[in-house]
């Protein structure tokens, strides 16, 4: 089984993207709650791949310190490259890219220097590939990129919600790459178990 881990909420004052903003004490006690639920409900795993964005980073160092499993670093798992826009504030975003803040942007339309959502698409879609290769690990990584993995497995048509999967901060989902199956089992903001 593998399982999808989404990072901890980190400083909402930054734009998301490939920033290096840590998690702040709220992230940490989501990670907390969601190692909780895993080890309530005995989810093992035998490595954990993550992101090596600094809040995914925290993240998965939370887990491996409570499992004593290793982390590999993937530049791979990395959510979507907002170039120019990567570690602004939302008041500089605000200020200087007016287009890209808090719109909803065509699914073709890059971020300057960054990517778009399509290509974002097709990078997460050779990752799912490779997911559905592997086996008992934990996968850390950011909201987009498991919306994508959703996308691929489900085959809906991709849309610029990003709320669509219900993939929010430090949730627990569910991959079996032998059915090519995927489902959200734990929300630490609902303290919903959905597991089994």
């Amino acid at each position: 089984m593998i399982y999808l881990l989404c990072n901890g909420i980190d400083d909402r004052r930054f734009m998301g993207g490939w920033n290096n903003v840590s998690i702040t004490t709220t992230g940490v006690k989501q990670i907390r709650d969601t190692i909780q639920f895993m080890k309530k409900h005995k989810i093992t795993f035998r490595r954990i791949y993550s992101s090596d964005i600094l809040r995914t980073k925290e993240t998965a160092r939370l887990v491996s310190n409570a499992y004593g499993v290793p982390i590999q670093w993937d530049e791979r798992l990395r959510g979507l490259d907002k170039g120019l826009i990567n570690g602004l504030t939302i008041k500089q975003t605000k200020n200087q890219f007016p287009q890209y803040y808090n719109k909803i942007i065509p699914f073709d339309m890059r971020y300057p220097e960054g990517e778009s959502l399509l290509d974002l698409y097709k990078r997460q879609k050779e990752v799912l590939d490779w997911l559905l290769s592997i086996d008992d690990a934990l996968i850390v990584t950011h909201r987009r990129p498991i919306n994508m993995y959703y996308y691929g497995l489900i085959g809906t048509e991709i849309s610029t919600d990003p709320t669509k999967f219900e993939v929010t901060r430090a949730s627990l989902h569910e991959l079996d790459p032998k059915q090519k199956i995927i489902r959200k089992i734990y929300d630490p903001k609902r303290q919903n178990e959905r597991y089994k």
